[in-house]
C-alpha cells in the first residue's frame, strides 16, 4: 500500500512540474496591471485594470506595444478581461472586489477601427446578490473571466468565498439585464482570467487559492449544457505573481500574462506549454 501510495504521489509531482514557460518577456509599465488578453491580427490585446485609462494596447508577440487604442465615452472602473466574436471586442469592466458595485457592464467595441466608432454598454446586474458590501475573502460578485461562446457572453465569477466559479450569460446586444446564471464549476479556488476556442471546444481558467500559486485549469469538451465538467489543473511554473489573463493558442500552448508586484521586477507576458 506504501509502495503504491509513493507511486502516486511521484505521478502527481511528475505532472505538476511537467509545464514549461518557453517564452517570458518584460512588459512596459504603462500595462504593469495587465489583466486581460485577446488575439487580433495576429496582434496581442490587453489593457489596465482598475483605475487605468479606457485603452486598448496592441503588442507584438514579443509584448511591446504597437499600438494604443483609447475608447471614448467610457471609463475603466475595473476593466478586469477581453474577448471578441468576428466583429466586435468585448471588454469587462465587472471588477468588484467588495460586492459594492451597481454599476457592472460589458463594453462592445467595433474590432474595425474608425473615427466615429459606435461603442455600446451591456450593463447588467447578478439577480442573487442582495448584499452590497462584504470583506474581501467573502466576495461572491467579483468577477475576472469573460469569453463569447456563439450569441452569448459567458461571465466567471470569482467567488472568494466558496472557491467555486458561477458561470452566467449575457446578450451580445446593448441594454440593461439580469445576467442569468448558467451552472457552477467546482474549481476549488478562484478564477482570475479565462479563454475559450470554439474549434478545440476547450475552456481555459487561471486562478489561484492563496494569491501565492497560480494554476490553469482546462475544460474539454465545454458545453453550456453541461452540468458536469471534468477539470484538469496544472500548476503555472511562474512564482508568486498575480496572473490575470490567457489565450489559448492550441491544446498544449497558452499566452498568459501577470501583473507587476513587488515580488517581480516588471508585468510579464509568458508562453505556457503542458
Amino acid at each position: 500500500m506504501k509502495k503504491l501510495l509513493a507511486l502516486i504521489l511521484l505521478i502527481q509531482i511528475q505532472f505538476i512540474n511537467s509545464q514549461k514557460i518557453l517564452k517570458d518577456y518584460p512588459l512596459s509599465n504603462t500595462i504593469e496591471e495587465t489583466s486581460g488578453l485577446e488575439i487580433i491580427d495576429n496582434m496581442l490585446i490587453t489593457h489596465n485594470d482598475s483605475g487605468g485609462e479606457p485603452v486598448l494596447y496592441y503588442l507584438n508577440k514579443k509584448g511591446e506595444i504597437v499600438e494604443t487604442r483609447k475608447i471614448s465615452g467610457v471609463k475603466n472602473n475595473d476593466w478586469e478581461d477581453v474577448t471578441k466574436d468576428d466583429e466586435f471586442i468585448y471588454v469587462a469592466n465587472m471588477g468588484n472586489n467588495f460586492d459594492t458595485r451597481k454599476n457592472l457592464s460589458i463594453i462592445k467595441i467595433p474590432i474595425k477601427k474608425s473615427l466615429n466608432e459606435k461603442v455600446e454598454l451591456i450593463n447588467f446586474l447578478y439577480p442573487e446578490q442582495k448584499k452590497f458590501n462584504t470583506i474581501y475573502s467573502k466576495s461572491q460578485y467579483d468577477a475576472e473571466g469573460i469569453v463569447s461562446i456563439n450569441d452569448d457572453l459567458i461571465i466567471f465569477t470569482k467567488n472568494k468565498l466558496k472557491k467555486i466559479t458561477e458561470a452566467y450569460s449575457l446578450p451580445k446586444t446593448g441594454g440593461n439585464y439580469e445576467a442569468k446564471k448558467i451552472s457552477s464549476i467546482d474549481v476549488k479556488s478562484i478564477v482570475t482570467g479565462s479563454d475559450y476556442n470554439n474549434q478545440l471546444k476547450l475552456l481555459a481558467l487561471t486562478s489561484t487559492i492563496n494569491f501565492k500559486k497560480y494554476y490553469l485549469i482546462l475544460i474539454k469538451d465545454f458545453s453550456l449544457k453541461n452540468k458536469k465538467h471534468q477539470i484538469e489543473t496544472y500548476e503555472i511554473p511562474i512564482g508568486k505573481t498575480q496572473v490575470e489573463a490567457i489565450k489559448i493558442i492550441d491544446r498544449n500552448n497558452f499566452w498568459i500574462s501577470s501583473e507587476d508586484e513587488s515580488s517581480s521586477k516588471h508585468a510579464r507576458l509568458l508562453k505556457l506549454k503542458i
